[in-house]
């Protein structure tokens, strides 16, 4: 993989986290008082490391983080974050869930694409980013289950 093409894919993930940070903010804010409202306060903690780290990594590798990492993924997410919430707990799981795969799902593809070529701790910051996301989704889809289970309503 050119180091051009590293870059971009890591810029795209820069602004997935980026936009998931302000997903999950907007989402505590509109649980606020709930259990769910820490839960994805604390997720929102750990998206931002993952901002962190995919920056420093982009600026190792010679590349500056997009601007529009910058300035439209927070809108975007902030938005998609309080239109899923204006749905209901439920519905919010649901598309967190979705979020949370298509990341694991593209951490997955980068980190075989990649493989050692560009030193361990890239592999390192793929895998802690993709367990991340594997246990945020575990927590939603079990989180889900209970309200299905119990059949309660938002």
């Amino acid at each position: 993989m050119e180091r051009e093409d590293l870059l971009l894919k890591l810029n795209w993930f820069y602004c997935l986290e980026v936009g998931q940070v302000e997903l999950y903010q907007a989402q505590s804010k509109k649980f606020k008082g709930s259990y769910e409202s820490i839960v994805f306060e604390r997720t929102a903690l750990i998206e931002q490391e993952h901002v962190d780290l995919l920056a420093a990594l982009i600026r190792e590798l010679g590349g500056e983080p997009y601007l529009i990492g910058d300035v439209i993924s927070p809108l975007f997410g902030g938005l998609l974050g309080k239109t899923l919430a204006f749905t209901g707990l439920q519905k919010t799981l649901q598309g967190n869930i979705r979020i949370e795969n298509k990341a694991m799902a593209d951490y997955v593809a980068l980190h075989k694409e990649v493989g050692d070529e560009f030193g361990p701790q890239l592999q390192t910051v793929l895998e802690h980013n993709l367990v991340d996301e594997d246990v945020h989704t575990a927590w939603f889809a079990r989180r889900l289950e209970d309200y299905e289970l119990l059949g309660l309503e938002d």
